[in-house]
């Protein structure tokens, strides 16, 4: 007997199904306080309040958390399409401090997705719309390796 196969889903329900399995082990999203807003395929908004704990030694944000704030977007924009990615680079500009209370968004749209590769930028704003960094991400999928059902995946290094 043959095994029924499962409905087909939307782009748009695939990039909310691989959403869902992700955030279950996104431990970082919890340490951090990140809320996961919109996805869709090749496209995430995530976002974070600026604690006191998050400062560095100048009282602004340390800027290795507005990293992982962009990295975050970027690894839920590149994995939506339920075909495991991880980030093989980026670069990140921080243009602006933010602060304790700064409510910071990072909006992930990607450029280009050619076989195995993408690129996506992912601009952080603070809750004034001022950018506070650009971040470009440069993806590597592992074909065959779906994120929705998939084996629980554990990796060093960035989540994009």
């Amino acid at each position: 007997m043959t095994e029924p196969t499962p409905p087909q889903r939307t782009p748009q329900q695939t990039a909310e199904a691989v959403r869902d399995a992700m955030l279950v082990n996104d431990t970082v999203l919890r340490t951090l306080g990140i809320t996961v807003g919109e996805v869709g395929p090749g496209r995430a908004t995530v976002s974070m309040t600026v604690r006191a704990d998050m400062l560095n030694g100048f009282a602004i944000c340390h800027g290795g958390l507005v990293t992982t704030l962009a990295d975050t977007a970027f690894a839920y924009a590149c994995n939506a399409y339920d075909e495991l990615t991880v980030a093989s680079g980026f670069s990140v500009d921080l243009l602006a401090p933010s602060h304790e209370g700064d409510v910071l968004t990072a909006v992930a749209r990607e450029l280009n997705k050619t076989g195995r590769t993408g690129l996506y930028d992912i601009v952080v704003t603070n809750q004034h719309g001022r950018r506070v960094a650009e971040f470009r991400g440069r993806s590597y999928t592992m074909k065959g390796r779906p994120v929705v059902g998939g084996a629980p995946v554990h990796r060093a290094g960035s989540g994009g």
